[in-house]
């Protein structure tokens, strides 16, 4: 089965869908009953080597974003006539549409639709249109979530099946602390300057994260717990600024810490230590920070209306978006009630084993079967 996945958008920094997209690479490349061919952008064809090493690389895509997008719709077809893939993914919303092979594309929430104030006003105008037309072509569409497909239904009505297929979580990675190690990790902490005790957000400062929420909830938690941190790992994102003027505004300045982005063997570290793990986004096609702090056995809360109830089940404190009393309540009681806080922590990793990439993978090699029946049967 040749299937060929457009890897062109996945950033040096991967977060999001760009983790998706890189364990759903590594786990087709390592299947026997798959022949996966990779396309890059230029200068990106290394790290896809180590990434998946059996796959092959072609190194087309033009490196720079608006580029980029042009060439999906340009430059595209002739890759898919030299390629002749039975499938051809893309994993990040868009398909190139003149291209006569079958197609799958990812979608991970609807929110370009939803809640246009989230993004930046060029991207939504480009998703909007490119979202639309990319399912309206597409011969199977991937969504990460039950809630995801909802929503694609309600906004956009495809034709074509829809195919559920969660995230999984890096198990060997996210996970509760062991016996051993704990010195080193605390020690990579220390270097980022964050020391328990803390409690933990990771994600990209962005509208939909709602950080400014977490920071005032946190202020009203702190004033009891002169000891406490609020640790806000991840780079700055369009609509940062909001998130900055909480953090000045909060009077808990010094104790707010801003490591920006870590790897996912410090992030997984940063997990395992907190406290508490805060993930108040107003609405998520997944979450997958969510998952992995569960994953490492970490109480968390997170919020009610999205993806991120299906994902956490019963093993997270789930309260309204928005709602900083509830949400620092909920904190305090995590960090106060050893009882609840010991029985998420329990949860959490029983929760989180049901999500494995290996099934994700399984999940999409059923999807492509689906989008090209007759090619794959001959």
């Amino acid at each position: 089965m040749r299937v060929l996945l457009d890897v062109s958008a996945v950033p040096g920094r991967p977060v999001g869908a760009g983790v998706y997209t890189i364990a759903i690479a590594a786990g087709l490349a390592a299947r026997d009953d798959v022949e996966l061919h990779l396309l890059t952008r230029r200068h990106d064809g290394d790290r896809w080597r180590v990434l998946a090493p059996r796959a092959a690389i072609i190194s087309r895509v033009p490196d720079r974003r608006p580029s980029r997008l042009v060439w999906e719709q340009t430059g595209a077809a002739s890759v898919a006539r030299s390629v002749r893939p039975d499938v051809w993914h893309g994993p990040h919303y868009t398909l190139p549409l003149r291209i006569d092979v079958p197609t799958a594309v990812t979608v991970h929430d609807l929110t370009f639709f939803d809640h246009p104030d989230w993004h930046e006003r060029t991207k939504v105008l480009y998703f909007r249109r490119m979202i639309a037309a990319a399912v309206e072509r597409a011969s199977v569409v991937i969504c990460v979530s039950a809630f995801t497909a909802e929503r694609l239904r309600a906004r956009l009505d495809p034709d074509c099946e829809i195919v559920v297929v969660p995230h999984g979580v890096d198990h060997a990675r996210f996970a509760p602390a062991g016996d051993t190690g704990v010195a080193r990790e605390l020690e990579d902490l220390a270097a980022h300057g964050v020391t328990p005790p803390y409690v933990a957000f990771a994600g990209t400062i962005e509208p939909r994260k709602d950080v400014p929420t977490l920071v005032q909830a946190f202020a009203r938690v702190a004033a009891t717990r002169p000891d406490l941190r609020l640790v806000l790992a991840g780079n700055d994102g369009w609509g940062s600024a909001a998130t900055r003027a909480a953090i000045a505004a909060s009077g808990a300045v010094t104790r707010i810490v801003r490591p920006g982005y870590l790897d996912d063997d410090t992030l997984a570290a940063l997990f395992r230590h907190a406290a508490a793990v805060a993930y108040p986004s107003l609405e998520e096609g997944f979450g997958l920070p969510a998952l992995e702090a569960l994953a490492c056995g970490t109480p968390l809360v997170t919020t009610l209306g999205s993806a991120l109830e299906e994902i956490a089940g019963d093993a997270a404190l789930l309260v309204p978006p928005r709602d900083a009393g509830a949400l620092a309540a909920a904190i305090a009681s995590l960090l106060d009630d050893r009882e609840l806080a010991a029985r998420l922590r329990a949860a959490g990793p029983r929760r989180a084993g049901t999500f494995t990439w290996d099934r994700a993978v399984e999940g999409h090699v059923d999807a492509y079967h689906r989008a090209a029946p007759v090619s794959l049967s001959a």
